[in-house]
């Protein structure tokens, strides 16, 4: 089997993917940096040793290194990610690819000229709902689908400076991306309003007056999807929600992130007015056996149960992001060993990155229709 020689940079999040890397089969050495020295080093014990970067131009420089996988600050994203591939190396990166068009425009241009990689790492691609509703998709369980909606409440006060005041939509792909990704198509238009007011002192940072905000998209096939996204003084459980409606059956996050979704189907027709409706939730299982089976834990995370391992296995719950981690590395590691392009490429992630940042700017023009641009 080809092995890789993979930097991961970034450990507060991005240690999460240590382990992963470190026992994924096609990884043959793994590399750490962060600019914590005391996170470093705790990261490396964890998993019980690896090689440590002093700097990231360390990486950049090592010709041994195959792929760097980017855990950093959003104001990083675009300028990391060039560096890596024009650095000969293939890019995976923590979501958002990056905050302007120009920025996913220079990414698209460097990974053209490198000829290598570029991965999206975006969760809710990959998570036990995402998979479940793939697959009702492609059972034709949906009938026709008519309409996507996604979610994502999140209270970010307290959390590093940069964040402070950030246009909700910059940060919009985990409501974005599985419309996006089960639609077969891809965004072209969006109309965006914003709501409500926050700190003044936040409003400076990036000149975006508002804490939520609540777009409607177009998608080239002709179909619609509504997102809704909050980040500052808006009470609202935590969710990352995907909602496929149709004609049949429609699938519906729970209202909390950790709630089972709702499965709603229209029953045949009946004397009266309307189809009749049912609705159940339905604990989502794990789909484990898309992988090698060294990562088959992470997928459950601390509910594995090495004694009983089948059926810890089977359903899912208790891993980062719904089990996607796992999923994520393997697709990011494999593209590059079999030379092919990742799911989510500089084209995918950039619909879904240039979205969002055409919604905040809808919103920044009291709604009007912005194009968003192919990449």
């Amino acid at each position: 089997m080809k092995k890789l020689h993979v930097a991961l940079v970034g450990l507060g999040f991005g240690g999460a993917f240590a382990p992963i890397y470190k026992e994924h089969p096609n990884v043959g050495k793994l590399t750490l940096f962060d600019t914590n020295p005391a996170v470093l080093k705790n990261t490396s014990d964890y998993i019980g040793g690896a090689d440590c970067a002093g700097s990231f131009e360390e990486i950049l420089s090592d010709p041994s290194v195959d792929a760097v996988h980017l855990v950093t600050p959003i104001p990083l994203h675009a300028d990391q990610t060039v560096a890596v591939l024009e650095a000969g190396k293939h890019c995976a990166c923590t979501v958002p690819m990056a905050t302007s068009l120009e920025d996913i425009r220079r990414i698209v241009k460097a990974k053209r000229r490198s000829g290598k990689n570029y991965m999206m790492m975006e969760t809710t691609l990959y998570t036990y709902q995402y998979f479940y509703a793939k697959r009702m998709k492609e059972a034709g369980e949906f009938g026709k689908i008519q309409f996507f909606r996604g979610s994502h409440y999140q209270d970010m006060a307290g959390w590093p400076d940069y964040w402070m005041g950030l246009p909700p939509f910059w940060y919009g792909t985990h409501a974005i991306g599985p419309m996006v990704g089960l639609s077969d198509s891809r965004i072209c238009r969006v109309n965006c309003f914003g709501s409500g007011t926050m700190a003044e002192w936040m409003v400076r940072r990036y000149g975006n007056p508002y804490p939520v905000e609540t777009a409607i998209f177009e998608f080239e096939n002709g179909l619609k999807g509504e997102a809704t996204r909050s980040l500052f003084e808006t009470a609202r459980l935590y969710q990352e929600g995907m909602h496929v409606l149709g004609s049949e059956k429609s699938f519906e996050w729970g209202f909390a992130d950790w709630d089972a979704p709702i499965i709603t189907t229209l029953g045949a027709p009946v004397d009266g007015r309307g189809r009749p409706t049912t609705a159940e939730t339905v604990p989502m299982p794990n789909y484990y056996e898309d992988l090698p089976e060294e990562l088959w834990h992470f997928t459950v995370g601390g509910n594995y149960d090495p004694l009983n391992p089948q059926d810890s296995l089977k359903m899912g719950a208790g891993a980062g992001h719904h089990g996607a981690h796992a999923h994520l590395v393997h697709e990011f590691v494999m593209s590059c060993v079999e030379e092919r392009k990742p799911w989510i490429d500089e084209h995918l992630g950039g619909n879904i990155t240039a979205a969002g940042i055409c919604a905040h700017e809808s919103a920044l023009r009291n709604g009007e229709p912005v194009i968003v641009p192919k990449f």
